[in-house]
């Protein structure tokens, strides 16, 4: 048969030989031991107390993700080396919220289970995956302290709707899986939270940056003075990225837009910095609605915080290869 060297797959990107892509990082996992990163998803949107299709952000998340280069010209550092293992996504109930909730809690602790040193990074989903997320973590881990990127406490009562994506962190609290004291919540903002939500955060000993403090401290120096106050008490630090803290002009695929929000630039600043830290072993993104989003601008910045975290890790000396 003659070769026709010009033929290509339909659909295929274009190949330059002297650019890697993320997407040729990520490997698809066949059950082998975890030895670096492994992306997780966890599509529930049910659990939504408002409309969403955070269900769908897992694939949108990917598929941003893949087409970036792994090469930070910023900090002249190439994340070429790095191997990342797709675990695939949990699967849902396709009615039951607490049920898909608890596999992602199980899920979580049996991988940790069979392999305790690998890096998740877990594509939500909206905000309700971060209580079961947490909690499988928290018993693989300990004492884990959570730094919260979010414009809303979470901390809704569980009457009036159950366990929604406004509850995880009331769930986490009165279960006692994190100490009120091991969590810092970042972007909190104006008119977007309730004054008895604000007592109960309070009265819990959470350490709260609303915008104001975003607007009026460097992200260096919160991240610093966070680090610093959870290192002398937990073991491990989680950090959950709830996209809705950016403003809505720069992430408009959220469920809750709003605008004063934060930056994407400061954002992606405290995340690189948190990466480096060697407590830091966990990254979670949730509340990115692609069927709502303009060319998949949200998706891409949940993408980008995935490489700034990583770019953080091999800051801090950590690589996988």
């Amino acid at each position: 048969m003659t070769p026709l060297p010009y033929l290509q797959k339909a659909n295929s990107s274009f190949i330059d030989r002297d650019v890697t892509k993320m997407g040729d990082l990520i490997k698809e996992w066949s059950g082998e031991k975890i030895r670096g990163v492994g992306l997780i998803g966890a599509p529930l949107s049910k659990s939504s107390i408002s409309h969403s299709g955070a269900c769908f952000a897992p694939g949108t998340i990917r598929k941003a993700l893949s087409g970036y280069s792994t090469y930070s010209i910023e900090d002249t550092i190439d994340l070429a080396k790095w191997i990342i293992q797709d675990l695939g996504d949990v699967s849902m109930h396709v009615t039951n919220i607490e049920e898909s909730q608890n596999r992602v809690y199980e899920t979580i602790l049996q991988l940790f289970k069979e392999h305790p040193s690998w890096l998740p990074i877990v594509l939500g989903g909206d905000n309700s995956i971060t209580y079961p997320s947490i909690k499988g973590y928290q018993e693989a881990k300990g004492e884990v302290g959570v730094i919260q990127f979010d414009a809303h406490h979470d901390v809704r009562n569980l009457e009036d709707g159950g366990p929604s994506n406004g509850t995880p962190f009331r769930s986490l609290l009165e279960s006692k899986t994190i100490n009120g004291a091991n969590l810092v919540q970042v972007g909190i903002r104006d008119f977007s939270n309730s004054k008895p939500y604000h007592d109960y955060v309070n009265n819990h000993g959470v350490t709260v940056y609303t915008m104001k403090d975003v607007r009026h401290t460097s992200m260096k120096e919160l991240m610093e003075t966070s680090l610093k106050k959870l290192e002398k008490s937990v073991d491990s630090i989680y950090v959950s990225v709830d996209m809705d803290v950016i403003d809505q002009a720069q992430a408009p695929g959220c469920p809750a837009i709003g605008p004063g929000g934060m930056d994407t630039v400061d954002l992606f600043e405290a995340i690189s910095y948190l990466g480096e830290h060697p407590m830091v072993g966990g990254l979670e993104i949730v509340e990115v609605d692609p069927t709502v989003d303009f060319r998949d601008m949200t998706s891409r910045v949940a993408a980008h915080v995935i490489l700034n975290f990583l770019k953080g890790k091999q800051r801090g000396g950590l690589t996988f290869d």
